[in-house]
């Protein structure tokens, strides 16, 4: 299963979430929405998801405005974590386990 972890500059937040989630089970891949971002959203990686997870609000809103279309059988699951933890931060782990892994285990239901 592929996902797709989505902040604004893909620094600390998908990436983290790319790293612990990228095992035997799910392949997966991280982008941002910002012009600025290490590895920009793109109409290839969305295509690829199966799941999309965006760390905030306005991460689904950016993806709904720009590919909308693509986004059809694809809803963007909006994970509420904020900009307020460096790459690897033991509790950005946490927070990403905790409000990732729900979603998962629904799919393997």
């Amino acid at each position: 299963m592929n996902l797709l972890f989505i902040c604004s500059r893909n620094q600390w937040r998908s990436p983290t979430a790319e790293n612990i989630f990228n095992d035997q089970f799910y392949c997966a891949k991280s982008a941002g929405t910002s012009k600025s971002a290490r590895i920009k959203v793109n109409e290839k990686l969305i295509n690829w998801a199966d799941i999309i997870f965006v760390m905030e609000k306005k991460h689904r809103q950016r993806l709904l405005e720009k590919y909308e279309g693509l986004l059809t059988n694809k809803t963007p699951i909006v994970l509420d974590i904020s900009d307020n933890y460096q790459y690897m931060d033991e509790e950005l782990i946490n927070a990403l386990k905790v409000s990732v892994q729900p979603h998962l285990d629904n799919l393997q239901r």
